[in-house]
């Protein structure tokens, strides 16, 4: 096509000669599927949405590798120039490996994968955007800037948009895009800001897998989106012992910021006065292991630990959820209306306890009842397995990682997508 300089596509297989999206030869198509085309190409000359796809066929549990098992979703990756992606990956080591590197993790794995990516974008149920906007180190504190974020993501796409006709056909509802930040795709840590700049327009039809998540309605999650978890480098399970032999001498951890004075320069509380709660009830409490400096073997005292404390920072979550569960400390999250990642497979109520922000005071007579009933319970269904792979972004994709699972939760998108496609036809 007259693009194919400026976006490539991803393929699995070699090109044939002369092919492209549109004007490739293709097998004869039996009659049903040329009447799907045929509908398609309508709709698309009426530049009316086209409905999701549903996939032909699902992911079964009982296979033993993710990269021969189905996928449920078959998923076109855009081949964007390296300037959206891998030039910030090639810039800084630290873009493939600090907790908001699940942009670079996801776009690893579908790569990777052939059961999961589509050769060509007309077999695909849903758009894959590459885009690495959490990779500027250029702060002064080492922490990635955002502030190119929509900058970034406007270019890519416009370029989509302008080379390629998938995006103009559903308004980009049945496309991917990664918002592993504070507050998801509203591209700021500060919540009040985060909230009146919002989610960009061009984004609130797509569907956004983002960090960030809470009960009840917010700006920052006003798009179709999958709550995904943290990414944390996927070795971090293998480096320490196994966590049923982890000799658990801390009984209550958290190292981290924690302000005297939680008042900021901007006028603002970090972590809505929590930490410093925390700091102040049991900072002299020898039960409490609770530090203010950085540790880099930090993890070696968390695998001591009966609880980790996960309190809000000023976002909700934390790398703190994963890091506890794959070291098999019992996570103690302190964040009112949190909303997790992967429920029905992580349970999170079987494995954790969440403690009310008002409730800091408490937290001693909350744990040492655990203790004393169902710490033991709490800590095999912590220590299963099956819960730690969930949450970690394996390269390549594994069956029951954080990637499976991700493919898993845009099956079901898709699914109620349809069903409110049908319920509406039928009204």
């Amino acid at each position: 096509t007259a693009g194919a300089k400026h976006l490539r596509h991803e393929r699995s297989e070699a090109p044939r000669a002369g092919d492209g999206p549109e004007i490739a030869a293709r097998p004869r198509r039996h009659a049903p599927e040329a009447l799907r085309v045929a509908a398609a190409r309508l709709v698309r000359a009426l530049r009316l949405p086209l409905p999701l796809r549903r996939p032909p066929r699902a992911l079964s549990a009982a296979t033993t590798a993710a990269t021969t098992s189905n996928s449920p979703v078959r998923i076109y990756v855009y081949d964007l120039p390296s300037r959206f992606n891998r030039d910030w990956a090639a810039a800084d080591p630290r873009c493939a490996r600090h907790l908001f590197a699940a942009e670079v993790a996801l776009h690893d794995a579908l790569l990777g994968c052939p059961a999961a990516r589509a050769a060509r974008p007309e077999d695909a149920d849903l758009f894959f955007v590459p885009v690495y906007v959490s990779c500027n180190f250029s702060t002064a504190n080492g922490f990635p800037s955002l502030s190119h974020a929509r900058g970034l993501l406007a270019d890519a796409v416009a370029l989509v948009r302008r080379e390629m006709p998938y995006w103009n056909r559903s308004a980009g509802a049945d496309h991917v895009f990664v918002a592993s930040h504070d507050f998801g795709a509203c591209f700021h840590p500060m919540e009040d800001v985060a909230v009146a700049d919002g989610i960009p327009e061009f984004l609130k039809k797509s569907i956004l897998l983002q960090t960030f998540g809470v009960h009840g309605p917010h700006v920052c999650q006003e798009a179709e989106h999958v709550v995904i978890p943290p990414h944390v480098p996927p070795e971090v399970a293998l480096e320490l012992p196994e966590p049923e032999k982890a000799r658990r001498d801390i009984f209550a951890f958290f190292r981290g910021k924690m302000e005297v004075h939680p008042k900021n320069i901007s006028g603002r509380f970090y972590s809505k006065k929590v930490r410093t709660e925390l700091l102040h009830h049991y900072g002299r409490n020898s039960k409490f292991y609770l530090k203010r400096k950085r540790y880099d073997d930090y993890r070696s005292e968390m695998a001591r630990s009966l609880f980790c404390l996960c309190p809000l920072g000023w976002a909700p979550w934390s790398p703190r959820l994963v890091e506890s569960v794959l070291l098999g400390c019992v996570p103690v999250i302190i964040a009112d209306d949190i909303r997790l990642p992967f429920p029905s497979v992580l349970r999170w109520q079987d494995i954790s306890l969440q403690v009310a922000e008002k409730d800091v005071a408490s937290l001693e007579t909350v744990l040492d009842h655990v203790v004393a009933t169902n710490l033991s319970a709490i800590q095999k269904n912590l220590w299963d397995p099956v819960k730690r792979k969930a949450l970690v972004f394996n390269r390549p994709l594994q069956e029951g990682d954080a990637t499976w699972q991700v493919l898993r939760e845009l099956e079901a998108l898709l699914d109620r997508s349809q069903r409110s496609r049908v319920g509406s036809s039928r009204r």
